[in-house]
């Protein structure tokens, strides 16, 4: 399979790495001239270009099927915008108007699109509440990636992942020293987030369709600080009720609508399809990170 990789950063590298250890042609695709390197490294064929340019995606050779994986970088909504949306348009209408299309594309969403189900579990059928501007945006994203694609003669699949840590993502300090805010935490370790894009590829699954991306055990984020003070040896972390933390006056609007989303999601459908984890839980995919604490103390 040739697998164009829009976007080839955190997760797409990772995928990138995948993919080719798996014997497929990759094209990784990036804006920064730093980032060329890294996806040869990571074993594809390197193209600088913006999602936004079909000049610049003109460099890019004929694919089987694209993985939109791009970033706005953490910036706002409209910076989201522009790559989440004007992006995904204009990749669909450059790679649709070729003479040999690829048949399919993956977008990466987010399980904010969710917004607050008061802990309750959510699934790939529940109805989308985003409760920020850069959340909607997103939820217009998917709309894009499954209805206009469809549309170009490509079929979607979006991947909706849960909260993302690995190497260089644990953030270990913000749980251990805290104080932690009350809540439920959905995650997928970095390898499972790529390796399930991966699978749902190389098996042809879950065509013009959504997937959620998440480990076995959404946990309440107090049990998980006082797990990974316990297993780095240092006392249990300070703890605030959601309340005590939006008191802070100094809190943006889009940070107390964080605060406020609670949701449980399960993996149900991606592990019927067949996937298997190398993570299924924070026990397991926090190993390494508790090590590498534990050998520095």
């Amino acid at each position: 399979m040739r697998v164009a990789i829009l976007g080839c950063g955190y997760i797409g590298l990772e995928l990138c790495r995948q993919l080719t250890e798996a014997g497929h042609d990759v094209v990784g695709v990036r804006r920064s001239e730093g980032g060329v390197s890294a996806i040869e490294d990571a074993g594809g064929t390197a193209v600088q270009a913006d999602v936004t340019d079909p000049d610049g995606l003109s460099a890019v050779p004929a694919v089987d099927a694209l993985v939109f994986a791009a970033s706005s970088g953490g910036r706002g909504a409209k910076a989201a915008r522009r790559v989440y949306v004007d992006g995904l348009e204009t990749v669909i209408d450059h790679f649709g108007a070729r003479d040999d299309p690829p048949d399919r594309l993956v977008y990466t969403s987010s399980t904010g699109v969710y917004g607050d189900h008061d802990g309750e579990w959510v699934d790939e059928t529940t109805p989308l509440h985003p409760t920020t501007d850069k959340t909607r945006v997103l939820a217009e994203a998917e709309r894009v990636a499954l209805e206009t694609a469809g549309e170009a003669g490509i079929d979607g699949t979006v991947a909706r992942f849960a909260g993302l840590y690995g190497p260089d993502r644990y953030r270990l300090e913000r749980y251990l020293e805290g104080p932690v805010t009350e809540g439920y935490l959905n995650m997928v370790h970095r390898d499972d987030a790529a390796g399930s894009v991966a699978f749902v590829l190389t098996e042809d699954l879950v065509r013009d369709g959504v997937v959620l991306v998440v480990d076995d055990e959404p946990v309440d984020k107090w049990t998980f600080a006082d797990w990974l003070a316990d297993q780095c040896g240092v006392p249990a972390p300070p703890k605030q009720t959601e309340a005590e933390r939006l008191a802070d006056d100094s809190l943006s609007e889009t940070v107390r609508r964080r605060i406020q989303t609670s949701k449980r999601c399960t993996n149900e459908r991606l592990r019927s399809l067949g996937y298997a984890f190398v993570h299924s839980t924070y026990h397991s995919g926090y190993r390494d990170a508790i090590d590498a604490y534990l050998a520095t103390e």
